[in-house]
């Protein structure tokens, strides 16, 4: 239970935390900033929308485990698996936005580096889910 709860912690701050995001993104918009909306920004405005879809997505993604472990008898995360979500939904976000914020020529900044770490941790914890509850009797 306790790591179901930390999942659900997580997941409802970073929902909040993610939303937030994307109501700063559409301030930017709205007031048309340059650094932002400027033709030559395509992938920074890319980066940031990326951040944010990952991030909301992925806060979703830790409440539904942490409620699939309270609600499913015989079921608990692992801690590699509540550790692995909790991390790709910091990481792919995460990469996604510093990526974003020194772009040359349009191609990402270092950060997005940090994508590809994020999505390994995602598929091993959303593997080891779909097993571990195929394997529950």
């Amino acid at each position: 239970m306790q790591l179901a709860d930390r999942n659900l912690r997580f997941g409802w701050w970073a929902l909040l935390f993610f939303l937030s995001l994307g109501a700063v993104l559409e301030t930017l918009q709205g007031f048309k900033i340059g650094w932002y909306l400027d033709v030559g920004n395509e992938t920074r405005r890319l980066m940031f929308t990326l951040a944010h879809a990952h991030g909301t997505l992925l806060a979703l993604v830790n409440i539904a485990a942490g409620l699939t472990a309270r609600n499913v008898d015989r079921f608990s995360l692992r801690p590699s698996v509540s550790f692995a979500l909790i991390w790709a939904a910091i990481l792919l976000p995460a990469g996604f936005f510093l990526g974003g914020i020194v772009i040359y020529d349009g191609d990402p900044g270092l950060g997005v580096w940090l994508v590809p770490i994020g999505a390994a941790l995602l598929f091993y914890s959303i593997a080891r889910i779909a097993l571990d509850l195929s394997r529950r009797k």
